[in-house]
């Protein structure tokens, strides 16, 4: 792409008012960007309003700056990473995202660009999978979204989310976990689709696992350079995720929670859904309680979701809960196997431990903080804890 029509995609893009659907329309009767700009004021108003005609007829406001530093940040790749401003017509441009209502004009790509044309022969996005849930999981959703993720890696499939806190990044660590597990693999392991810039990460605690994501994966944003954290993006991001993917796997979310979002525009397209189910006490299990009896498929294995998907059969490492639920061996104590029975399946309070047990106060809190150090039991917010199973 020459400065001239970088310049003409990036103005048709920043015009105010002027948006993805009449962008498209302008595209579709005139050809390239440059053209649209060519054109009478007469012309435009055949295709869009008076007023985006008025628009489009003045650079918009600092357009100058945009281009040159979508132009430096094009060519400042670092090692091991490619950077890409991939339009509508491109190659490499994702088919899934040309079925869904709104396609971006563009998308900025940070990570294994080199990869894009491969999985675009191959019928992206046949092969990834949406994994995507609440902010504030509980121990257990964090769990079973880090471990389905890499199990569904391990399998084949890319992992699509959103780079959020909770659920979001607990799905793209799966993910790299399974690559890190095996040798560099020719697809790509999970790409993150955010609502900043691609130059920025957020939040910033994300900051070392957004750097993994682009040397494995892709970070993925139809919003310009520098664009900041704004709360409408991310909503708007969603139907990129759903559009990626040929399903959404929804761990754990509220009723309110921006992961039905996805769940639902993924069902509009006609994919399929799927929730894992949680306990009836918990609020995160509520949204995926909903789905479920809207018709989302329950699964409580990475193999459920493979089998409905008709995937095909490879081997996938997947630890198998025992009998009660937690991870058993020759140091696991009778103590410790009667303190996790007493748990139960669901968020259980101190004082309710107590009476099932009939343990002091400290005997209870330094057995429960043994199992907890052991990746055996959570804490969860108000004085609650849950015992952890496997996904």
């Amino acid at each position: 792409m020459d400065s001239d029509e970088l310049t003409a995609w990036l103005r048709l893009a920043l015009t105010p008012g002027v948006g993805n659907d009449a962008g498209r329309r302008l595209l579709a009767a005139f050809g390239l960007p440059q053209a649209i700009f060519g054109q009478s004021a007469a012309a435009l108003r055949q295709i869009v309003s008076s007023a985006q005609a008025a628009a489009l007829a003045a650079p918009p406001d600092g357009l100058d700056a945009q281009v040159q530093a979508t132009a430096a940040w094009l060519t400042g790749a670092e090692a091991g990473q490619g950077r890409a401003l991939v339009t509508l017509g491109d190659a490499r441009y994702p088919a899934g995202l040309l079925a869904i209502e709104d396609p971006p004009l563009m998308l900025y790509l940070l990570g294994q660009v080199r990869l894009l044309e491969a999985e675009a022969a191959s019928g992206w996005p046949n092969w990834a999978l949406a994994v995507v849930g609440s902010r504030n999981p509980t121990p257990q959703g964090a769990q079973n979204a880090r471990q389905f993720a890499r199990a569904l890696t391990q399998a084949g499939l890319a992992v699509v989310s959103g780079l959020a806190l909770g659920v979001d990044g607990a799905a793209h660590e799966g993910a790299l976990a399974a690559c890190d597990e095996a040798a560099p693999a020719a697809r790509l392991a999970t790409l993150a689709v955010v609502g900043t810039g691609v130059d920025r990460v957020y939040p910033r605690q994300h900051r070392a696992l957004a750097h993994r994501v682009a040397a494995q994966g892709l970070i993925v944003s139809e919003f310009p350079l520098g664009t900041p954290p704004l709360p409408s993006n991310f909503p708007k991001r969603n139907r990129l995720i759903a559009g990626l993917t040929r399903g959404a796997l929804v761990v754990e979310a509220a009723l309110q929670s921006g992961s039905l979002i996805t769940a639902r525009l993924a069902s509009e397209q006609g994919k399929e859904v799927f929730a894992i189910p949680g306990s009836i006490h918990s609020p995160q299990s509520r949204g995926c309680h909903a789905l479920i009896r809207q018709g989302a498929k329950l699964v409580e294995t990475a193999e459920d979701v493979l089998e409905e998907l008709r995937w095909p059969r490879i081997a996938v490492h997947q630890e198998t809960p025992s009998q009660d639920g937690a991870n058993t061996g020759d140091s696991q104590t009778a103590d410790e196997s009667a303190l996790l029975a007493a748990l139960g399946a669901d968020p259980v309070g101190l004082d309710a431990l107590q009476a099932r047990t009939g343990l002091d106060t400290a005997t209870l809190q330094a057995r429960l903080l043994e199992l907890e150090l052991n990746g055996q039991v959570g804490r969860l917010p108000g004085g609650l804890f849950q015992r952890l199973g496997r996904a």
